[in-house]
């Protein structure tokens, strides 16, 4: 699944299983490895010598910072990877898509698998 989230990038077309154009690619995020396993974190140095970050937690930090996504979808998304939609309306919220949702990449337009109501919806 990995390839085909690298063939995305921003502001591509999204369309989701309706035929319907959702929105356009906001952010790709590509797999970050086992998240579901605590004893794989690593630690990697902070910016201070002496005090350390989780990456499990620098992760979250930098994909969810103003999101309402729960914890366990948001270790989902990092561990699997994910486009996030800027979904098109000026009160629509955004959604992400997961690689398996993803039925196809062609041009500049990214089909999907599933409508607009079955993705993980950004509060």
């Amino acid at each position: 699944m990995t390839e085909v989230l690298s063939r995305i990038h921003d502001g591509m077309r999204i369309i989701d299983a309706t035929g319907e154009e959702i929105g356009t690619v906001e952010t790709v995020h590509m797999p970050e490895g086992d998240l579901s396993n605590p004893q794989a974190e690593t630690l990697t140095a902070g910016p201070n010598p002496g005090q350390f970050a989780s990456t499990l937690t620098a992760s979250l930090a930098r994909a969810f910072t103003t999101d309402h996504v729960p914890e366990v979808l948001q270790k989902r998304l990092l561990r699997e990877g994910f486009v996030r939609v800027d979904v098109d309306g000026l009160l629509a919220a955004d959604r992400y898509v997961l690689p398996e949702q993803i039925d196809s990449v062609a041009g500049d337009a990214v089909h999907l698998t599933a409508s607009l109501e079955e993705l993980i919806r950004r509060s």
